[in-house]
């Protein structure tokens, strides 16, 4: 399944912060942004099949 390519305008501020925070969990800003996306979507009981759970790191935190 191929990725879904969409711009993203973010707050410099925000970038920066999230910029930090992927480096201390040792991911690209992308990765870290679509982590999050991903375990807000599983917090709020919207995961379902269209969302592939393509790292597992969600299940380890």
């Amino acid at each position: 399944m191929a990725k879904k390519q969409y711009p993203l305008r973010l707050d410099p501020k925000l970038y920066a912060s999230l910029e930090r925070w992927a480096a201390d969990e040792f991911r690209s800003v992308n990765a870290h942004i679509e982590f999050l996306l991903r375990e807000a979507v599983r917090h709020a009981g919207r995961l379902n099949d269209r969302v592939s759970p393509e790292t597992s790191e969600d299940a380890e935190t």
